[in-house]
């Protein structure tokens, strides 16, 4: 039988005196400067729903498993956890993933953020360095296969092909199934984006802002998918997109991405940009040209200072090029 480890992401501030400090892991509400992961404190409380999780427990106790649940305040904290996920030391003294192992990780999210947060060190704590690179590491990849990992929503109801990563994927929501599904089910392995700030997407990444008025505030960089040219900084840009699963599929009506798939090995992107038409008695129009493209790996060199952003429903600033590329099959989910 297996143990399984029930990780629910917490922060300092749930300590007594203590502030949801930088390089904690928050609960939600997170942002992120460009190049950079520390999120920085937010007034909202990281208070994580508990019933999930005791439920979760009891399916898999009744099971058989034997259960340990986690709260992790940073990331040394689940780093510890993640550590027993480790295979045996190998011979190049590199820090591997074991194939085999009894143990068994679910991760209880209340957002997609902190799903990507335990992801981010799983990468962290797997990828060999470049110099040090193995030769049983595929050529198209920079890390082994992660292990697979449970995914508890925290809100069982929220559903919909627009809601959480979860629902997108189609995984178990309620607490027993999730248990059944790490305990009997398969893992399904899916493309994880990387990219050289050092972070990971799962789902996606959504670049450009509304003013409060809710009127698009345009910006102009550089987009570039392997060797399509999708802007060549010249453009006024609406939004762009990069999508590996569906989230940011759409903005306000408008389509974006026509079929993301976080199985087919490539990152599909859209940039939409306004185009002004005359029509009779000279009056304009303006409509949204979207311009689309996918391959292994997308560019954005932003133009303008600062060009906010969304990656998996984290905040952020972009300043300076950002690249993007697709590792096939990373990453994996338990599921029925």
């Amino acid at each position: 039988m297996y143990d399984v480890v029930l990780l629910t992401l917490g922060s300092e501030r749930d300590a007594p005196g203590g502030g949801c400090g930088s390089g904690g892991a928050c609960c939600g509400g997170a942002t992120e400067a460009a190049g950079a992961e520390a999120p920085k404190p937010t007034e909202e409380r990281c208070e994580t729903p508990r019933v999930p999780v005791l439920a979760c427990a009891d399916a898999l106790t009744a099971r058989g498993a034997r259960v340990e649940t986690v709260t992790a305040r940073s990331d040394a904290e689940i780093d510890e956890v993640l550590a027993r996920l480790d295979a045996p030391a190998r011979p190049d003294g590199l820090t591997w993933p074991d194939p085999d192992s009894k143990t068994r990780l679910i991760v209880a999210t209340a957002t997609d953020a902190q799903l990507r947060a335990v992801l981010r060190r799983l990468v962290r704590r797997y990828a060999p360095p470049p110099s040090r690179r193995p030769a049983d590491l595929a050529g198209n990849r920079t890390v082994p296969d992660l292990p697979p990992v449970g995914v508890l929503p925290l809100d069982p109801a929220r559903n919909g092909t627009q809601g959480d990563l979860a629902a997108q994927l189609g995984l178990p929501r309620d607490p027993a199934a999730v248990a059944a599904a790490v305990l009997d089910g398969t893992a399904r392995r899916l493309d994880l984006l990387r990219n050289d700030a050092g972070s990971v997407t799962l789902d996606g990444a959504l670049l450009g802002a509304a003013d409060d008025g809710g009127r698009p505030l345009h910006w102009r960089g550089r987009v570039e998918v392997d060797d399509a040219v999708l802007s060549d900084g010249e453009d006024p840009i609406l939004a762009c997109a990069i999508g590996n699963a569906g989230g940011y599929a759409s903005l306000d009506g408008l389509p974006l991405l026509t079929a993301p798939d976080p199985t087919d090995g490539v990152v599909e992107v859209a940039v939409a940009v306004p185009v002004v038409t005359r029509k009779a008695f000279g009056r304009k129009r303006i409509r949204f040209e979207v311009r689309r493209a996918r391959g292994r790996a997308v560019a954005v060199v932003p133009r303008d200072e600062k060009v906010p952003f969304l990656d998996d429903g984290v905040e952020g600033e972009l300043s300076r090029k950002r690249s993007w590329w697709t590792e096939a099959g990373a990453w994996a989910v338990w599921t029925s």
